[in-house]
């Protein structure tokens, strides 16, 4: 759902973060990686924008600064720099792969196109074991992504480690705390990465770890009632698990001043409206709104196809829902959303964070300004993961946290062609025999997104002795740690075909199912 971004938005709390590191963006597909792995270290961690002044980064104090990848040559005209002051601030740096040579031809080095380019794993051999590889063997395989190589050092830099082909894959400075890596300590292909970014932070940058979800929830639940005092929060409850963590944090600072509104769009999966509200009851004792708007839904998308269109009718229809009834609920002045970190950055929302918009997020923004409401978004400086956790912590039971994601505009984007009441009740069920099947095998928690998706495509098929000439159902299955990347689940066989089987046995209209092998990238989790 797309929502102008017209709703007062409140001054951002201070957060629990007495060790702070900044990460500077510079088109990274692996930053907001680089900012979990930092914060698994129970250090405290935000992306922001490449170009943030030296100034700016004086006035955070952050113990230490990370320069991502990117996709550019630093010697390209208008590739993304950094303000070269940072070099001299005495804050610890660490320049990753575009980092690395930014940092080297900043402080009056060379970078060129390498003769020997190195895509994926690598052995490194370590020279020097002091600061980044304290601890670490002398051979350790890393992954590398790059085209380019460090070809000349200035005077002050000291080689750390080297490669058969990249005799600069580590780095550092003789004098100033600036270090470098060729290669991605943040991906799971480096094994030790975990450790070297440890050692950057405890034993250069001097972090203890003291970043805790505990104390988060702690303070995120006072300065909650302190803010609200006696007046009254709507949360839109969804059943997925942020919006789910957002309402337990709310109740669990001002009780019964929270009210919740559950929009049943027709979009949902089976029998879902029924458990929200089941497990709702169950967990909290707030005040429920449900409304019941199927038909303005299917409404809104009779005859709709492009899947833009779709988000952009679906997002009109929400916004009028919602509206009217928030607009029954007396003495609401908050609206709290389950806004994520994830969604800040790519939304080009942060304060110090990258610029560029990446894609438009349903939480991100507001709704019309007639509501005047102010935001509450005690989860946006969280990842997924973190909220998961999280959600533990509040006591919330495990089928909640564990849900697997479900898109905000519903079926809506896995129905594609045409979305009819009809059609979305084959996909439902076609989607519950997936989750049935795949929860039976126990395979639930190891894949991350488990959904069917229903194509716009019949083909013949034979049932009995008749010809039929029905639809196809797509299941898909990824497994991901991350979202942004993700593989296709390589589930077991006999799992397909007890899934295909009934699937064709039970769901009306359907008699064909395939197995979509795609990984992202190239493609999305997502059909639409």
């Amino acid at each position: 759902m797309k929502r102008t971004n017209s709703v007062a938005t409140a001054k951002p709390a201070a957060r629990v973060a007495d060790e702070k590191v900044l990460i500077l963006d510079f088109g990274s597909q692996y930053a907001q990686l680089i900012a979990r792995r930092v914060r698994e270290q129970h250090v405290y961690c935000e992306i922001v924008r490449h170009n943030i002044t030296a100034a700016r980064i004086a006035e955070i104090a952050p113990r230490g600064i990370i320069l991502s990848g990117g996709p550019s040559s630093v010697y390209e005209a208008g590739a993304p720099k950094c303000d070269p002051v940072i070099f001299q601030l005495g804050i610890p740096v660490l320049g990753i792969c575009y980092g690395l040579h930014l940092a080297c031809e900043s402080l009056g080095g060379k970078v060129d196109s390498a003769p020997a380019r190195e895509f994926g794993r690598a052995s490194v051999r370590v020279a020097s074991h002091v600061d980044l590889f304290e601890g670490l063997p002398d051979e350790i395989e890393v992954w590398m992504s790059h085209g380019d190589q460090v070809s000349a050092m200035s005077a002050g830099f000291v080689p750390l480690a080297e490669t058969k082909t990249c005799p600069i894959a580590a780095v550092k400075h003789a004098t100033l705390p600036v270090y470098g890596l060729q290669f991605h300590p943040e991906v799971t292909h480096t094994p030790l990465g975990a450790r070297v970014l440890g050692n950057f932070l405890t034993r250069i940058c001097g972090c203890t770890g003291t970043w805790q979800l505990g104390d988060f929830a702690e303070q995120a639940i006072e300065q909650i009632r302190q803010r609200v005092g006696q007046d009254r929060v709507i949360c839109g409850l969804s059943g997925g698990v942020d919006s789910s963590v957002v309402a337990a944090l709310i109740y669990r600072a001002i009780g019964p001043q929270l009210s919740c509104i559950l929009i049943d769009n027709g979009l949902l999966r089976k029998a879902e409206e029924v458990s929200v509200i089941a497990e709702f009851s169950n967990h909290f004792r707030a005040d429920l709104h449900v409304v019941k708007a199927e038909d303005k839904f299917l409404k809104a998308l009779a005859g709709v196809t492009d899947p833009q269109e779709k988000r952009r009718r679906i997002g009109h229809a929400f916004i009028d829902c919602f509206s009217d009834e928030a607009a029954k609920i007396q003495g609401a002045r908050f609206l709290a959303q389950g806004t994520l970190y994830p969604d800040v950055i790519e939304s080009g929302a942060a304060v110090d964070g990258p610029a560029a918009t990446i894609k438009l997020h349903h939480n991100v923004g507001g709704l019309p300004a007639d509501l005047s409401f102010e935001l509450i978004e005690p989860l946006r400086d969280l990842f997924k993961d973190e909220v998961r956790a999280l959600g533990l912590q509040l006591g919330l039971p495990e089928e909640i946290v564990w849900r697997h994601p479900f898109p905000g505009p519903g079926l809506a984007v896995r129905c594609l062609g045409e979305v009819t009441k009809e059609r979305l009740d084959t996909l439902r069920d076609a989607d519950s025999i997936v989750v049935e099947e795949i929860k039976a095998a126990g395979l639930y928690r190891e894949t991350s997104q488990a959904f069917a998706v229903l194509l716009p495509v019949q083909s013949v098929g034979v049932m009995g002795d008749a010809r039929t000439y029905q639809d196809t159902i797509c299941v898909r299955c990824v497994t991901t740690q991350d979202f942004m990347t993700a593989d296709w689940s390589h589930l077991p066989h006999d799992v397909l075909a007890k899934i295909s089987t009934r699937i064709i046995n039970e769901v009306r209209l359907v008699n064909r199912v395939v197995y979509d092998i795609s990984s992202k990238p190239p493609a999305t989790i997502e059909w639409e």
